[in-house]
């Protein structure tokens, strides 16, 4: 498999950039997206067989089943920085190994109702606060202490938007390749 065709496969929507100028009517369409992907994500793969499930959506890629609950994990951490940012001074952040835990028993082997169940309820809770947010709100910060980045929950919101869309594609792709 050629270099180009394994980028396209692990970001088959791009990489995330930040905005120069993230704006009220952007926002709004990341929580639009954000509110989205629960929905999504489990009209996609809830008729997926066991098989279909434990496929790898790229070569040396995590099976369907992992990416489901990485999205779950993942957003669950990104909630509980936003809350953070909200009521504390710039706080650093607990990165988490994704890596490891997309090995962990839940990840490899579990049902993937628990995760969409578990994201239909980060999400909801996560879009509520995000639409209560003032201006000052969007613009706190946390540090991720792996390379010392200051994220704003404007930021933040972008890139969880593309999260999501990120991994919903990596999922798209397969199905389509597949023929499912």
């Amino acid at each position: 498999m050629e270099k180009s065709e394994l980028e396209s496969l692990r970001y088959p929507i791009g990489h995330f950039i930040k905005p120069a100028r993230i704006t009220p009517l952007l926002l709004k369409d990341w929580i639009a997206q954000i509110e989205a992907l629960p929905v999504n994500l489990r009209d996609l793969v809830i008729s997926f067989s066991d098989t279909q499930l434990d496929t790898p959506y790229r070569p040396g890629g995590w099976t369907v089943r992992q990416v489901v609950h990485h999205i779950a994990d993942s957003h669950h951490h990104s909630y509980i920085r936003f809350k953070w940012a909200l009521t504390e001074d710039r706080p650093i952040i607990k990165p988490y190994f994704e890596k490891e835990w997309a090995q962990l028993t839940d990840a490899q082997f579990g049902p993937i109702d628990l995760s969409l169940n578990h994201l239909e309820a980060v999400h909801a809770k996560l879009v509520y606060t995000m639409k209560g947010f003032t201006e000052a709100d969007w613009k706190k910060e946390f540090i991720h202490p792996d390379n010392g980045a200051v994220v704003s929950l404007e930021e933040n919101a972008g890139r969880y938007a593309w999260h999501g869309n990120h991994h919903l594609a990596h999922i798209q792709a397969l199905a389509e390749r597949m023929n499912w």
